[in-house]
């Protein structure tokens, strides 16, 4: 495998997410004649298809200057030659419903040469831990509820972090979640803070911790502003996340102000301005607790704004009864006859994260023993 220098021809990018700041044109040309010429968003890695013999090539682009291509053999010709533009089109598939050019292509990208999935959270099903699952909600007398998709839940034990055992019901049923989707807006404003167009500064830090650990609307609706909707849409979209998905029924959405008004987009599966699905979410936590949000630094200071609740209800009421001293990174919501909870919890050096979304009036109730249950599932009382 040979690495050769790209010529490579810049616009100044400032913003991943923002279709006008991009406007990288990667050149590559190989003794075979043109590899590709195509308008691509410019990351960490850029995978593309070539149209010659040689198959997949990937490019590294490291800051604004510098790229590489590695080809499987061949050679880089010293000089250019002729060739066409390529077009990739994205994929007749439920990614059609989304019209955003910018997520356009970087799923055609995707499809091309598939980004790595750090969060595979469905391919980790477990046998027995589903049974246990079932059988507890089968003792709260939930069961049926889950049967009518009013309860969706999931459960991620975390005793082997690079193969955790995953159960689910309803996993992919998306529903209105209230407040739970500011983890989304947590997310946005960190990836932007690391893209140096926000500060992390007192002010902001602020902000996130009355959004996250008060579930202040104010707040979280200031930082949305700063952030951007369509921003945050794109981070939740991109293939490096996923974390709202057609081909899983969607998942984390955020497409209106946590106000009256404000409303930018609601989700294009189910109409919903604030969802999420039990296994997006998870996948969200599983990402925070590996260190694949952003960059390992700003996952852990994502886990410092999480680490606090001034709210003592649902999961923290449950687990307060059992374990008052562990270390939760959490985020909940409340609407109507809707209610959710979220957690990363750590204790007896044990991890686990579980998820319960609820359509009813007892809903907030139901979650509270719903985590007493999960709990003795990963950490019995012996251990």
């Amino acid at each position: 495998m040979e690495v050769g220098k790209v010529a490579a021809r810049w616009g100044q990018v400032d913003d991943l997410y923002d279709l006008e700041q991009v406007s990288a044109k990667l050149y590559a040309i190989a003794d075979f004649g043109w590899v590709v010429l195509v308008e691509a968003l410019v990351g960490d890695l850029l995978a593309i298809w070539t149209p010659g013999k040689i198959g997949m090539v990937k490019i590294w682009c490291v800051g604004e200057l510098a790229c590489f291509l590695v080809v499987p053999g061949g050679s880089l010709a010293d000089e250019p030659g002729r060739g066409e533009e390529i077009v990739i089109q994205p994929r007749e598939d439920a990614w059609d419903l989304i019209t955003d050019p910018v997520i356009r292509d970087m799923m055609a990208l995707d499809a091309i040469a598939p980004f790595e999935d750090l969060a595979p959270l469905w391919d980790w099903s477990d046998r027995e831990l589903e049974t246990q699952v079932d059988r507890a909600l089968a003792r709260l007398k939930l069961d049926d509820d889950a049967r009518r998709k009013r309860l969706a839940v999931a459960l991620v034990d975390l005793s082997d972090p690079k193969r955790p055992r995953v159960a689910s019901v309803n996993p992919d049923t998306m529903m209105y979640a209230a407040s739970l989707p500011k983890i989304a807006v947590l997310l946005g404003a960190f990836e932007k803070i690391a893209q140096g167009k926000m500060e992390f500064d007192d002010e902001n830090r602020r902000l996130m911790e009355q959004m996250i650990q008060r579930s202040s609307n104010p707040a979280t609706t200031e930082l949305m502003h700063r952030v951007g909707k369509k921003y945050i849409a794109r981070v939740l979209l991109s293939p490096r996340y996923r974390l709202y998905d057609p081909r899983h029924n969607g998942g984390l959405w955020v497409g209106k102000d946590y106000a009256k008004a404000g409303l930018w987009k609601r989700d294009p599966l189910h109409n919903l301005s604030h969802g999420a699905t039990a296994m997006q979410v998870a996948r969200f936590y599983y990402l925070l607790y590996t260190d694949n949000l952003v960059t390992p630094e700003y996952s852990r200071k994502m886990k410092e704004v999480m680490s606090g609740s001034h709210i003592n209800h649902k999961f923290v009421k449950g687990l307060s009864r059992l374990a008052p001293r562990m270390q939760l990174f959490r985020k909940s919501g409340s609407w109507r006859t809707f209610h959710s909870d979220s957690a990363l919890v750590e204790r007896k050096g044990r991890a686990y994260i579980a998820v319960a979304l609820s359509n009813d009036p007892e809903g907030s109730e139901w979650l509270s023993r719903i985590i007493l249950e999960f709990d003795r599932i990963v950490i019995p009382e012996r251990s």
